[in-house]
């Protein structure tokens, strides 16, 4: 007899589900499901043995909470959930499962575009309008947006990339529909993935992934129309934590420019590991004073943490604008020796 695992996977969450449902409505199920999810789901039943009353609870409540979430979401939109789970469950809660719903919904839509090669994509998207290739591109990896937004012509690459920025919530009616309508395009192509529904912080991971070029051009294009909309994508293009992965040289060049007030205050909000980046690259003394006042540095609000650590990522844009200093982004850039 084959014994349960200690560690109860979600995998084995959902074999427990199935089987609190019996025969018939699992079978119900089943009709859609891929048949590698079929293979995976059924291997784990046949595994599990000597289920405890107290984990079927434990798959039963959180499938529950799983599909309370999915309703809201879907019904009222993100921020409508998050209320009213907020209230039952407190925030971390509410956040964990709007999380786990919202990465849900995005691996199950557009499905068949997660194996397309980006440059296929391209050439049939790319006469679509602006709306409808913003919609795609939100749904797809970073690395595949990236790709593709850089193979767009010029004019179009502005128009989308302020149009997934802007993007919000879609009625899942209009997925569907423009889903539809694409893998039917796409039946004779490579089967192909996705999610998310674009949004300032997803447009910064694309172009995070750019070419140098193609990112100094869409966002110098769409300050000419939208300034504040492309500094907010700009804020979060490179974030504080991003200044660890920096080269050495960097970093020590970046220190000699910063407030140690500031620095200090956003060491607050980040891990032992991130700070003691920024401690290997300070002199001895420097180091044993920072740490010593971040001793008695108390009661930081997290507002005034992220306005120290935004300081500090300007200083690293005005090091990098004026070549001081080099960030690397995209898979285009290259040093010459």
């Amino acid at each position: 007899m084959i014994k349960q695992s200690s560690k109860f996977t979600p995998k084995k969450k959902a074999a427990a589900v199935i089987l609190s449902l019996g025969v018939d409505y699992a079978s119900q199920i089943y009709k859609y499901l891929r048949e590698d999810e079929i293979e995976q789901l059924t291997m784990e039943i046949a595994m599990l043995q000597d289920l405890t009353a107290e984990r079927m609870e434990e798959a039963l409540d959180e499938f529950y909470n799983l599909c309370l979430a999915q309703k809201f979401v879907t019904e009222g939109g993100i921020e409508y959930a998050r209320e009213v789970l907020n209230k039952a469950m407190g925030p971390q809660g509410a956040n964990n499962l709007i999380e786990r719903v919202t990465k849900s919904l995005k691996t199950r839509a557009f499905d068949f575009l997660r194996k397309a090669d980006p440059k296929h994509l391209v050439s049939f998207i790319q006469n679509e309008h602006p709306q409808t290739i913003a919609l795609i591109l939100s749904y797809l990896s970073p690395a595949q947006s990236s790709a593709i937004i850089s193979d767009l012509p010029r004019e179009l690459q502005v128009d989308v990339a302020s149009r997934i920025a802007t993007m919000d919530r879609t009625s899942p009616e209009i997925v569907k529909d423009v889903e539809r309508a694409l893998e039917k395009k796409f039946s004779s192509v490579v089967p192909m993935d996705f999610a998310e529904i674009g949004g300032v912080k997803y447009m910064a991971e694309i172009l995070n992934s750019v070419d140098r070029g193609t990112e100094k051009y869409i966002l110098e294009e769409m300050s000419k129309h939208e300034p504040k909309l492309t500094e907010e994508i700009r804020r979060r293009m490179f974030i504080f934590e991003d200044i660890a992965s920096l080269d050495s040289m960097a970093i020590q060049r970046f220190l000699r420019d910063v407030d140690t007030k500031d620095l200090l205050i956003a060491l607050k909000g980040t891990s032992e590991e991130i700070s003691n980046v920024f401690y290997a690259n300070m002199s001895s003394r420097m180091s044993e004073m920072m740490k010593e006042d971040a001793q008695y540095l108390h009661g930081i609000r997290m507002v005034d943490v992220e306005e120290a650590q935004q300081k500090l990522v300007s200083v690293v844009r005005k090091l990098e604008e004026s070549g001081e200093i080099f960030v690397s982004r995209g898979g285009k850039d290259e040093i010459i020796a």
